[in-house]
């Protein structure tokens, strides 16, 4: 089954992005319908995040998720299989300029990328523009995680990492010049978190941002993914490297990125990945979201 799916994908990848974008959204909303359990977990993320909105406002915002995401899915053909030269009218880099002064520099660098359904496609096109060190979770089906792998991989000399390997691996790959392709945003239980406010809920946040750009002595670079609408392709916005970043105070820096986050995620909200269960781990004492 996993390698007839992967046959889909290669076909797929052929078509124009407009014809593919629109099977990719009718794809998503089957899984709206159809894959109760994630549905779940993605209205309570926005029952959590956006109370302001109606229970019909939500559904209608969590039924444009499942359809950017059932695109991302059956594009991701074309991070694996598509030529460089299509890759790069796919997929447009914003800032990168500025990515490549402070590289000049000799100036660490961590590309803090949260959870938006583009930024596979976006690092995929990334990779062309250089040698870059990311983690790397490997995927329990072996056929996926061969070319998930692939995807990461294929273009200049990627270092992929796993979380076991450590923060000393990572230091070292970025003080030797590969920026960081960081996503720090997700639910990683107690270990190495600590519990800010994500849209006004407690949310367990790992605090390796502030950590790693202490250690490396790197500057933070905002890295946004978006899906362009209409099967226009992807851009990548490397935004101006943060001040005054890190400070003295980790919770502190903790809670700026996820304050930071929450403004970026209300410009594209349907684009966030609400089916991960962000909220998962709770403080001591409070009842589950899930």
């Amino acid at each position: 089954m996993s390698r007839l799916a992967i046959g889909i994908f290669w076909l797929l990848h052929w078509l124009p992005l407009s014809l593919l974008s629109r099977i990719g959204a009718a794809f998503g909303l089957l899984l709206y319908v159809f894959v109760a359990p994630r549905r779940k977990v993605a209205l309570t993320n926005l029952r959590l995040c956006f109370p302001e909105l109606s229970e019909a406002e939500r559904r209608a915002l969590a039924r444009r998720h499942f359809a950017v995401t059932g695109r991302s899915m059956l594009e991701q053909g074309l991070a694996w299989w598509a030529s460089p030269e299509r890759l790069r009218k796919l997929v447009r880099i914003e800032g990168l300029e500025r990515l490549n002064a402070l590289k000049a520099a000799g100036r660490p660098v961590i590309l803090l990328t949260p959870h938006f359904v583009g930024l596979d496609m976006a690092g995929t096109r990334l990779s062309m523009e250089g040698d870059f060190v990311s983690v790397y979770a490997r995927q329990k089906n072996e056929v996926f995680d061969h070319w998930l792998h692939h995807g990461r991989s294929r273009f200049n000399d990627q270092l992929l990492l796993s979380r076991s390997d450590g923060v000393r691996s990572t230091v070292k790959a970025m003080k030797a010049g590969r920026p960081l392709y960081y996503l720090p945003d997700l639910d990683y239980g107690r270990r190495e978190s600590i519990f800010v406010p994500f849209f006004g809920v407690p949310a367990a946040t790992i605090t390796g941002l502030p950590r790693l750009a202490r250690l490396a002595g790197a500057a933070v670079v905002p890295s946004i993914a978006r899906v362009l609408p209409g099967g226009k392709g992807y851009v990548l916005e490397l935004g101006e490297p943060w001040a005054d970043y890190p400070s003295d105070d980790v919770e502190a820096d903790t809670l700026r990125m996820n304050r930071w986050l929450e403004g970026v995620v209300r410009t594209m909200p349907e684009q966030y990945l609400w089916v991960h269960r962000r909220f998962k781990t709770r403080p001591k004492g409070e009842p589950r979201f899930y």
